[in-house]
């Protein structure tokens, strides 16, 4: 209902001398403050480069995955092979070896119900120890069972679990119980690009994530 009522909403026409506000409501624009005025600018003007910019890097992504294909096909049909099904990863190079491009695929993990079961193990480990139980291993696991905001549990929080080498029978038995649990539901593809640093023999990557930019 609340996105029919949405959507509704955006249909509305706004007279002009009104502005419609974040309730829907149309507010005549000389009752609106000054500063609501610029901060409801600066909000358009962000949120309308920030979408020119989401649509160039969806644009990117295509035409690096598109030229990658298209080299492997060159490829192919320099040895008479007819390439198909699924890619793998690939990293290209420029031919002075400034920059390097890397198409890499990665399997989207998610949990069957049996990570239930395995949480439950985990933590009798944990009475179990009680006294004995390291507060590192503690935060550890209370950090793999706490699910995000999507109420998902995150994969890498998991993966750091399995990689504890603990010589107990019971605590083994609850990691196959998360190994059990884990289920490929997809795969993911990356583009990633790198610049040479120098003349040396390492390579940066151009970060193409707002976070590290």
């Amino acid at each position: 209902m609340s996105g029919q009522q949405e959507n509704i909403m955006s249909d509305v026409i706004v007279p002009a001398g009104f502005v419609r506000n974040a309730n829907g409501h149309l507010v005549p624009v000389d009752q609106v403050r000054e500063h609501d005025k610029l901060r409801d600018q600066v909000a358009r003007e962000l949120s309308a480069e920030a979408k020119a910019l989401h649509l160039a890097l969806k644009n990117f992504k295509k035409k690096s995955l598109d030229d990658i294909a298209d080299l492997i096909s060159i490829a192919g049909e320099r040895y008479g092979v007819q390439m198909g099904g699924k890619k793998g990863n690939v990293t290209i190079a420029s031919y002075d070896g400034q920059f390097k491009v890397q198409r890499s695929y990665a399997d989207q993990l998610t949990f069957t119900e049996e990570m239930e079961v395995a949480k439950v193990m985990v933590y009798d480990c944990i009475r179990a120890w009680s006294k004995g139980a390291d507060g590192h291993l503690l935060a550890i696991v209370d950090r793999t069972f706490s699910p995000n905001r999507n109420g998902q549990i995150k994969t890498t929080d998991v993966l750091d679990l399995l990689r504890l080498e603990i010589d107990d029978d019971n605590w083994k038995a609850a990691m196959l119980a998360v190994k059990d649990s884990i289920m490929v539901s997809g795969s993911a593809v990356y583009v990633r690009v790198y610049e040479r640093i120098g003349d040396s023999d390492n390579y940066k990557a151009i970060p193409l994530d707002l976070a590290v930019v």
